[in-house]
Formats: C-alpha cells, structure tokens, sequence
C-alpha cells in the first residue's frame, strides 16, 4: 500500500511541475484546468500500467528444493489414539441423488499406482469426509464440504481428481510456454496452498500427472520455469495464480476441476474479487461446464449462498460432525486475564508445557514479534510467522518449529488457516480473534488426525466479552467444561448482538430450514452410511 501511495505522490508532484511550466507561459485558467485534466489522466493510466510491475524490490527467493526419494516424499506422522472416533461421527448429505459412500480405500477402485501412494502415506481407512466426499467427486457432482479442522479434507478432493486425470491418461506437456492444467486448487495462504501441494506430489508420485504450486514471496521466474515443465494440477493463491493467467503462462480451456480450500475464506470481502475475476477470466469453462469443489471447516449462511453463485444448482452439500464446530479431541480452557497480565500468565504456562511444539496466536504483527523477542530473552526458543516477514523468513520459521529447534511459533492469522503441523500439542490465544470462525480455525492447529490436543485462552472481559456466548456455545457442543465465569459474562447482556451465539454458522445446508441436529434422524452413522491487514499471499 505505501508503494502505490508513492506513486501517486510523483504524480501530484509531476502535476505541480506541470502547473509551473503552464503558469510561466501565462496560460490562461480556464485552459490550465483542461490541460491539467488531460495530463492528470495520461499520467495515472501510465502508473496505473506500471503499477504491478514496480511495487517494491523484485523478489527473487527461491525455495529449496525438495526431494525426490520415496522416503522423504512420503514422511507422516501417526495417527492418534482417538481415531476410530471418526466411525461414530454423524454426516448429512444434502441434495439430490447423492451416491453412496464407501467403507474403505478399496471401495474407491483407485489405479495401482494411486493405491499404493495413499498405502505408502500412511492412510488405512479413509475419514467421515474422504467416506462421502471421492464418491461424490468421482460421480462428477459439484460439492460444498463442511468438516471440522483436521479431517482429511485434503485427501478428500485430491485422491478422486487424481484417479480421474489417471483413468483418461493424462500426461504433463512438457516444456510449453503455454499450460493448461486440468485442475486448479485455490487456497488463502502460502503456507496452506504450498501444503497441499506436498499431498498432491505425494498421490501422483511415480505417475505422469504432474502438480506445481505457485504463490507470492518467490522469483516469478522460478515459478513460470515450473510451470512451463508440465502442469496437470495447480495449486495457488489467488493473486499470483491471477499473475500467471494474466501473463499467458497459464490457460485455462482445459480445465475441469476448481477447487476452493478454506471456501469461507475464499468468499469473503477479502477474497471475493479475485475468485470472480478467475471464474470470469478468458477460457475459464462455465460452472455448468466445469466441476466446482469447495472445501472448509466453517459456513456462515451468507457465504453459502454466494458459494452458490460458483456451483452447479444441484450441489450437494456435505456436513461432517459438529459442523462449524471445534474438534472434541481439543480439551478446550480458558484463563480470566487482564491486558497487562497476559506475557506473566504465557510465560508460566510455556514453564509447564517444556519442549512440546505450542502454537501461539496474537492479533497483530507487531504483537507477534513482541511476544517471540520476549520469550527467546526468557530463554524459551520461539520464532515468529506473519504476513511482514519475507517467505524465506517464514519458511524458515515453520522448519524450526516443525524440527522442534524451536518449540514455540508465535503467529497471526496467516497461521492459522489448515497448516497440519506433526505434533503440535498446545495452542495458545493470547489474543482471541474477533469472530468464532477464526477461534475454531485457530485451535485446530491441534488434536488433528485423532490426536488429543490442548487449547488455552486468555479471555479479557474488558476485550472479549461479545465472543463469550459463542464460546459458550463452542465449549456445550464439544462436550467441553464451561466456567462459570465465562457462562455469567456470556448472559450478562454486553455480549448480546456482537456475535450471535452460532447463527453465522453453517450447520445445515441453507438451501433446507432447521439445524443440523434437526435433520440428525436422517442422518446416519459414518460406520454405516458413509485482520491486522495480514498479507495472506
């Protein structure tokens, strides 16, 4: 933003030098003013040109590169003790004709190849999510999910496209200046989109389809190169897969499947331009045309019914659990703090927590660098991750963490959207969000794959009051204990209107009335049916 503002700046600046000239050769009022508006427009469409072109220094990191053995391309982590759990979880599907769901991996009638990746992965049997969501993919059918944090979205949407793109033959052309993925996955966050990139390399290993992921903070070059060597799935934020479309790197008349991960975001006031700029872009086929897949842990009932205006009529919409709800495999707490004590109450809990990997969410940037400097001089390893950072710095900061080098993350929203981070035991809101949607995100850091995580919040009356009755709310639907405390400050009235407790949640499909537990009876069993202007790109 302060770039284009000096632009601007040389703007007025040339103006005024234009408004000498003018006045040196007696010009008269009424002419100086038409010159003067012919000038301003020449000069602002010129800006307007350059403008994507010259904002800032040209970046020209570029990230490590992987490997390529089996081993490290199939690193996982366990599963947890709590994942049987999943069978007992209730699912609704919702719309008409749904397909059947499948029990296991087998029932999915995958490629050879494609079985032995998922095997190698570490998957035995696939989630509530995976059970509905590959039949309903592989039966063409566009698809709102709606599944807690940690579920398997992923594998979800990717495992069906894969399988299909393997079934016709699909091959990466090589070397064209010009690609035209088959697929194409949108995420909000480098951090997110560059994760499911590595589980889309992963499933396609040792076959011919070829994943590449493109986003901001890298050499565009590098990632142009990438691209040129064959693409059969791209995976992207939207201003740099934007990028790539403008500059006619990419095409997009082949395309057949568009993916949104973290849809709720991707339709939000942040996002909502772009998505339609790329749906709306040359090439790109018709919603009628196309398979249209949109995948998220929350659903307010106004982005579903934007979301509508992506999908086919006849989507089906599917909602796994306690939908818009936090993971019962998170033992949720919460601390009745004041402003000025928080970092005594951080620093005393992170004494208790030794070197288990803690996630710690602060609202501000600023704040998160504050909060790392002042544990690292407590002598608790910390880094930090937020939108001001350099890629290079974030990538860094997620490997120290991942290694265990440092056990600490300390991080804002950027953070806080599907990164599955092995391990992560404890989460800590120093700073609670502003809305429940992001508290939900924010604590799934943990507890995911069935492994039992631990979330605690500081909760500052004076700062926090309009979330508690939908904290309330968050901690009755997941069996959790509520303070007593937290319960009186919830009806004490100022809560009220701020943020209704659940109404902004998706938990039935808007397209029929009544809740999602209204609609329980008929639902089956899984076992049986199936801020802070963050820089997210």
């Amino acid at each position: 933003m302060g770039t284009i503002i000096k632009h601007y700046e040389r703007v007025i600046y040339f103006m005024s030098v234009v408004v000498k000239c003018l006045v040196s050769l007696q010009v008269t009022e009424e002419k100086m003013n038409r010159s003067l508006l012919k000038v301003a427009i020449v000069v602002l469409n010129i800006y307007q040109t350059i403008q994507p072109f010259s904002l800032g220094p040209k970046i020209t990191y570029i990230p490590p590169t992987l490997p390529e053995d089996e081993d490290a391309v199939f690193a996982h982590y366990e599963t947890g003790i709590n994942f049987d759990k999943y069978d007992d979880i209730m699912v609704d599907v919702s719309g008409t004709n749904p397909p059947e769901a499948l029990m296991t991996f087998d029932e999915a009638m995958l490629c050879e190849s494609l079985r032995k990746n998922v095997s190698k992965s570490g998957y035995v049997k696939p989630t509530p999510v995976q059970k509905h969501g590959i039949p309903i993919i592989s039966a063409g059918r566009d698809l709102m999910a709606c599944a807690q944090t940690g579920s398997g979205k992923t594998a979800a949407f990717l495992l069906p496209i894969l399988q299909q793109l393997m079934a016709d033959g699909v091959a990466a052309s090589r070397f064209s200046e010009l690609q035209e993925p088959e697929a194409i996955i949108v995420a909000p966050t480098r951090e997110l989109i560059n994760q499911i990139y590595l589980e889309a390399r992963k499933f396609a290993f040792g076959t011919c389809v070829r994943p590449v992921v493109v986003y901001g903070g890298v050499s565009t070059g590098y990632q142009i190169r990438e691209i040129s060597r064959g693409c059969n799935v791209l995976c992207g934020t939207p201003g740099r897969l934007l990028d790539m479309i403008g500059r006619g790197k990419v095409g997009l008349q082949k395309l057949r499947y568009l993916v949104l991960d973290e849809a709720d975001r991707m339709l939000d006031m942040g996002f909502e331009p772009d998505m339609r700029r790329l749906v709306g872009s040359p090439g790109m086929p018709s919603k009628e045309d196309r398979q249209t897949l949109m995948f998220s842990a929350t659903y307010p009932e106004d982005i579903q019914r934007m979301a509508a205006d992506f999908l086919k009529t006849d989507y089906l919409f599917l909602a796994v659990g306690v939908v818009g709800g936090a993971c019962s495999d998170v033992e949720q707490t919460f601390i009745e703090v004041t402003k000025f004590s928080k970092r005594e109450q951080l620093l005393d809990l992170l004494k208790t927590t030794g070197t288990e990997r803690t996630m710690v969410f602060v609202e501000t940037k600023r704040q998160a660098d504050f909060i790392a400097t002042f544990l690292c001089q407590e002598k608790v390893p910390t880094t930090s991750i937020h939108g001001d950072r350099e890629q290079r710095e974030r990538e860094q900061a997620l490997a120290d963490f991942r290694s265990g080098k440092c056990p600490v993350l300390v991080a804002t929203s950027v953070a806080a959207r599907g990164l599955d981070i092995p391990d992560v035991q404890h989460v800590v809101n120093f700073d609670l969000p502003n809305n429940i949607d992001e508290y939900v995100h924010r604590i799934g850091r943990t507890g995911r794959c069935g492994n039992v995580g631990r979330a605690v919040s500081f909760y500052d009356p004076d700062a926090d009051v309009q979330l508690a009755r939908s904290l309330v709310t968050v901690l009755s639907k997941a069996q959790q204990v509520v303070p007593s405390w937290l319960e009186e400050h919830a009806f004490s009235g100022l809560s009220t209107g701020f943020n209704p407790p659940r109404k902004n949640f998706a938990s039935t499909d808007s397209r029929k009335g009544g809740s999602f537990q209204d609609n329980m009876m008929k639902s089956q069993p899984a076992a049986l049916a199936a801020a802070d202007e963050e820089e997210w790109e």
